[in-house]
C-alpha cells in the first residue's frame, strides 16, 4: 500500500517544473480535465536562480526510517527519498506519472503476449554516489526484497512486485528487462524510489541498514547529518550528480509542529513551511497592517493576538486583583500580567517579521470524506447511508472550507482520482445529488418515521449495541481540546439557557477587591461574552490568556455551593408562603396527622407516551448517529464541517452525538476499531488507483475468530463487484480500458454510500521572499535541483 497511514494525514505535497513526456508514459492527455488548482511555486528559470545557499524547510517530524517500504515510514521519509534516491517516474502538475529523464531514456511495455515485458533503458550517466552504475542488480535486489516470498524482509507492502516473474539484463548494461507472471497495469509505480543493492540485498541490510542512514545515494542531493537534538536532517548537493546541479548547497529539513511554525518563521528558523489556516491568517493580517501602517484596532486596542480577547472588564478585574488587599493573589496576578505583557510584545515582534512572508496556495493531493460505518447499527442499511449522503449539500461544505481561502470550492466527484488526473471522472450521479425529499423517502422505506413511539430509556440510541461509546482514555476538561459530548436535536435551547444562567450566577457571585466592579451579586458591570458566559469572573479573566479558545465548565467551589443551597432554601420558603389556604381538596396530610380515609388519593396520572417528535424513530429507538471528530488544533475545518453536516441531518430528522477526541486516539481507538457511525478524515490521491485504492474499498472478509479483516476499508462497506473491477483494472494493459474499469468501480463505490468525498484539502505554504520554484506544489512532485534563491535584479532588470 503506497504510503497509507492510519494517522491523520500529514502528506508530502510537492511539485515539479515541467518534465518532457517520454515514450511509455501513456496517452489521453485530455482525460481528467484540468487540475482544480494549479501549482503556486514562483516558477523561475534556472538562470535566474543563484547558485548556493541554504533552505530550511519544515517537516512534522524526523523520520523513524529512511526506508519508504517499511511500515513506520512517513512523509519526511518520502521527501528525503525524493531528493536523494532514483525516482524513475515523477508526477507532473496534474498528478500524472511521467518518466524522469535524469534516470530513464525510455521505459515501455515491449511485449504483452505471452507475458508482459517492460524494458527500461537507463540514462548512461546515472551512477550511485560510490561510482557504481545503476543497473539490473539493483532492480533484482529490490524485487526479491519486496515480492513477499522471503518473510525475513520486514516490508509493509509488495503490491506489483509480487506479479514479477523475473528480472534480467537487456542487450547492454543500460537495459533492464522485467517479465511479469501476471499483467500489471501500474508497472510505473515500481522501482520508485530505487534503493541500491547494498540496502535491499539482504534482510539485515533492508531491515536495519537504512533506518538511520543511507550510505549510498543517487539524487541531486546526498544525505548529510540527521541531528535529533536540533530536529534537523541536512541534505547536501551531490558532487557526483550527472544532471543539472542542485542550486542549493544545503537543504535542511527542520521538525517543527504546525502550531509553532509562524513563530519559527518569524525567528528565522524556517524559510518554507506548510501552515494551517490560523498561521495563514496571521501572515495575512501582518501584511495588511504593514500596508495600512497600523497594528491596532479601533481605539488603540489590539486587533488580534494574545491581548485581543481581553475585554475592558477583564483588564479592570486583573488590575483590581493585582493592586488589591490580598497580597498572595496580588503577587500571582502581577506575575501573570508580566507574562501576558511579554507574550504580547513577542507576538508583535513576530507579526512584524511575518510581514515579508507570502502564503502560496493550492489544493493538496488528498480529499476529505464523510465516512459511514456500515458494519452495524442504522448505517448497516444501505438506504440509511444513501439518505444521509443525499441530505448533504457538498458544495456548501466545500465552500465553507475553501472559499475563505480564495481556492476553488468544487466538490470532489471521485473516490479514486482528483481533477486533472487521467482516471478522474465525476461519478457522483451514481448516488445522486442533494435531495431532501429523496432522502426522506429512503428513510421511510427503511422504516424510520417522525413522531415514532420511544420505548427505550431516555438517552438510548439506535447505534450498535456491541460497540458502546467509551471515551475514558480521552482527556477532557479545560485545556485538553476535548469538548465532550453534544447531541444535535436534543434540548439545544435548554442547554444554552442553562450554560448562560450558570455563567450569570458565577459572574454575580465573583469575589474581588472592595469597591471593584462585579463584587456584588447582581452587578453585571463587567460585561458578558456573546455566548452568555461571564466575562468578569476570575476564571474568565485567566481563560482569556490561557490555552483555551473559549469558556470551559467550572465546578462550583464549596462557598459557592453553600450560597446556592441558601438561595434554593430561600426560594422554597417563599414558595411555601405563597401556597393557598387549605381547602381540603388538594393539600396532603401534614406530619403527625392521620390521613382521612374518606379522602382517598386520586389514581396516578397515566404516564405520557414518549415520542420522537420531529426526529426519526424505529422499533422504539431514535435515529441517533455517533459523529466522531478530532479535537486537535489543526482540525478546526473538520469540526466546522462536522457541525454543518449535523445541522443538515437534523433537518432530516436524524440526531447526531458529536464526540471530539484527542488526535492520537482518533484513528486508533475510533476509526480503525469501528467505534463510530460518522467520521471525517482524508485519503491521499494516487496516480495508481488500481493498486493503491483497492485496500481502502475492498470488501471486508470474516476472520477465523469472527472479526472482520477490513484492510484499510474503515467504513466496512464493500462488494464483490467492486473487488472484481479493481482486479480487472490492475491486470488490464490497455490504459484506456483500465481507467474505464476504475471509473465503473468508483460509480459502484458511490452507490454503496460508504464514504462521501467532500472537498480537496487546502494547501497553504509560507514562503520567504526570494525563494524560487517552491511553495504549494499541488498534485505534482518537487524538482529539488531547481529550488533556490532568486538572483538580485541586475542593472538592466532595474531599468525595465
Amino acid at each position: 500500500m503506497s504510503q497509507r497511514r492510519r494517522r491523520s494525514l500529514a502528506l508530502l505535497t510537492s511539485g515539479v517544473l515541467a518534465l518532457p513526456l517520454l515514450t511509455g508514459c501513456g496517452a489521453g492527455d485530455d482525460e481528467g480535465g484540468p487540475a482544480a488548482a494549479g501549482q503556486d511555486i514562483a516558477t523561475t528559470a534556472r538562470d535566474k536562480v543563484a547558485d548556493g545557499g541554504v533552505l530550511r524547510w519544515a517537516v512534522d517530524s524526523l523520520p523513524n526510517t529512511l526506508n519508504t517500504f517499511q511500515a513506520d515510514s512517513d512523509a519526511t521519509t518520502t521527501r528525503i527519498a525524493g531528493a536523494v534516491l532514483p525516482q524513475l517516474f515523477v508526477l507532473d502538475a496534474k498528478g500524472r506519472p511521467v518518466a524522469n529523464p535524469d534516470y530513464l531514456e525510455k521505459a515501455e511495455v515491449v511485449e504483452r503476449e505471452p507475458k508482459q515485458v517492460v524494458l527500461y533503458k537507463l540514462n548512461q550517466q546515472a551512477v550511485w554516489s560510490d561510482g557504481r552504475e545503476i543497473g539490473a542488480a539493483d532492480f533484482v535486489a529490490q524485487w526479491r526484497a519486496l515480492n513477499g516470498k522471503d518473510s525475513a524482509y520486514w516490508t509493509a507492502r509488495n503490491a506489483g512486485y509480487d506479479r514479477i516473474e523475473k528480472i534480467e539484463r537487456g542487450k547492454t548494461d543500460l537495459e533492464v528487462r522485467v517479465t511479469f507472471a501476471k499483467p500489471y497495469a501500474d508497472w510505473r509505480a515500481l522501482f520508485t524510489p530505487l534503493y541500491p543493492k547494498q540496502v535491499t540485498g539482504t534482510p539485515d541490510a533492508f531491515n536495519e541498514g537504512a533506518r538511520g542512514a543511507l550510505k549510498v545515494t543517487a539524487g541531486p542531493f546526498g544525505l548529510g547529518a540527521i541531528d535529533k537534538k536540533t530536529g534537523t536532517a541536512a541534505l547536501t548537493r551531490n558532487p557526483r550528480w550527472w544532471g543539472q546541479p542542485a542550486k542549493l548547497d544545503t537543504l535542511v529539513l527542520t521538525a517543527v509542529p504546525r502550531s509553532g511554525r509562524p513563530a519559527a518563521l518569524a525567528a528565522g528558523k524556517l524559510d518554507l513551511a506548510e501552515i494551517d489556516r490560523a498561521g495563514a491568517d496571521r501572515i495575512a493580517l501582518a501584511r495588511r497592517e504593514a500596508k495600512a501602517g497600523a497594528g491596532a484596532g479601533s481605539g488603540g486596542a489590539p486587533a488580534h493576538g494574545p491581548a485581543a480577547a481581553v475585554t475592558p472588564a477583564q483588564a479592570t478585574l486583573s488590575w483590581a486583583i493585582a493592586f488589591g488587599a490580598d497580597e498572595e493573589k496580588a503577587a500571582a496576578e502581577k506575575e501573570n500580567r508580566l507574562k501576558k505583557a511579554e507574550a504580547e510584545k513577542r507576538y508583535a515582534a513576530e507579526q512584524k517579521a511575518l510581514r515579508t512572508f507570502t502564503v502560496r496556495k493550492s489544493l493538496e493531493p488528498a480529499y476529505t470524506q464523510l465516512a459511514m460505518n456500515g458494519a452495524s447499527g442504522p448505517l448497516a442499511d444501505e438506504r440509511v447511508r444513501r439518505a444521509v449522503a443525499r441530505a448533504l449539500d457538498r458544495k456548501a461544505l466545500a465552500e465553507a472550507v475553501l472559499k475563505p481561502l480564495g481556492l476553488p470550492a468544487k466538490p470532489v466527484g471521485s473516490h479514486l482520482a482528483l481533477a486533472g488526473q487521467r482516471a478522474y471522472a465525476d461519478n457522483s450521479d451514481a448516488l445522486g445529488g442533494q435531495d431532501t425529499q429523496a432522502a426522506q423517502a429512503l428513510l421511510a422505506d427503511a422504516g424510520w418515521r417522525r413522531g415514532g413511539k420511544l420505548t427505550e430509556p431516555s438517552g438510548a440510541k439506535a447505534g450498535p449495541e456491541s460497540a458502546p461509546q467509551d471515551d475514558a482514555k480521552t482527556p477532557s476538561g479545560p485545556g485538553t481540546g476535548s469538548d465532550g459530548l453534544y447531541i444535535v436535536g436534543q434540548d439545544d435551547g435548554r442547554n444554552g439557557e442553562l450554560r448562560s444562567a450558570t455563567a450569570d450566577l458565577a459572574g454575580a457571585l465573583a469575589a474581588g477587591p472592595a469597591g471593584a466592579p462585579g463584587t456584588r451579586p447582581g452587578d453585571h458591570g463587567l460585561g458578558h461574552r456573546p455566548d452568555g458566559s461571564a466575562a468578569g469572573t476570575d476564571a474568565g479573566a485567566f481563560a482569556a490568556y490561557g490555552p483555551q479558545s473559549g469558556p470551559s465548565p467550572v465546578l462550583a467551589p464549596a462557598p459557592f455551593a453553600a450560597q446556592q443551597k441558601a438561595s434554593i432554601l430561600a426560594q422554597a420558603a417563599a414558595l411555601a408562603q405563597a401556597v393557598p389556604a387549605d381547602d381540603g381538596k388538594s393539600v396532603p396530610a401534614r406530619d403527625g396527622e392521620a390521613a382521612d380515609p374518606a379522602k382517598a388519593s386520586p389514581p396516578p396520572a397515566k404516564q405520557a407516551v414518549r415520542t420522537s417528535g420531529n426526529m426519526l424513530a424505529k422499533d422504539g429507538k431514535p435515529l441517533t448517529l455517533r459523529f466522531v471528530l478530532p479535537s486537535g488544533p489543526g482540525s478546526e475545518a473538520l469540526r466546522t464541517v462536522g457541525e454543518r453536516i449535523a445541522a443538515m441531518l437534523q433537518k432530516l430528522g436524524v440526531q447526531t452525538e458529536t464526540t471530539k477526541v484527542a488526535d492520537e486516539s482518533f484513528f486508533k481507538d475510533h476509526i480503525a476499531s469501528g467505534q463510530y457511525d460518522l467520521a471525517l478524515y482524508s485519503w491521499p490521491a494516487t496516480a495508481y488507483p488500481a493498486t493503491d485504492a483497492r485496500p481502502i474499498f475492498a470488501k471486508p472478509e470474516p476472520a477465523a475468530d469472527g472479526s472482520l479483516l477490513v484492510e484499510q476499508n474503515y467504513t466496512r462497506v464493500g462488494t464483490d463487484h467492486i473487488d472484481q473491477l479493481f482486479d480487472q483494472a490492475v491486470g488490464e494493459l490497455d490504459e484506456g480500458q483500465s481507467r474505464e474499469l476504475m471509473r465503473k468501480a468508483d460509480a459502484r463505490i458511490w452507490a454503496a454510500a460508504g464514504s462521501i468525498p467532500l472537498y480537496q484539502r487546502p494547501e497553504l505554504v509560507a514562503v520567504k521572499p526570494g525563494l524560487a520554484n517552491a511553495g504549494a506544489f499541488g498534485l505534482g512532485s518537487p524538482r529539488f535541483q531547481d529550488i533556490g534563491w532568486k538572483k538580485p535584479p541586475s542593472a538592466k532588470d532595474k531599468k525595465k
